[in-house]
């Protein structure tokens, strides 16, 4: 379960006042960002089993820091 940040904060940095985003919007991009980042370990044989965040936790601090961003159609 992520607790920080918390999913309104995350809502909030994808969305706007005007438009904001949906918690489904939010996990579709959360995941997507989450299969990126096992992806690109995979490519650099990076999973070793170590002790460090999970995929989804590291997906929502790229979201919370601005990483990533929605591009609507």
């Amino acid at each position: 379960m992520v607790n920080e940040p918390s999913v309104d904060e995350l809502i909030r940095k994808l969305g706007t006042e005007e438009d904001p985003i949906s918690r489904y919007a939010l996990c579709t991009v959360a995941s997507k960002r989450a299969r990126q980042i096992l992806e690109t370990e995979k490519n650099l044989g990076l999973r070793d089993g170590g002790a460090r965040p999970k995929e989804l936790s590291s997906a929502c601090v790229d979201i919370a820091d601005g990483k990533v961003v929605i591009a609507k159609d």
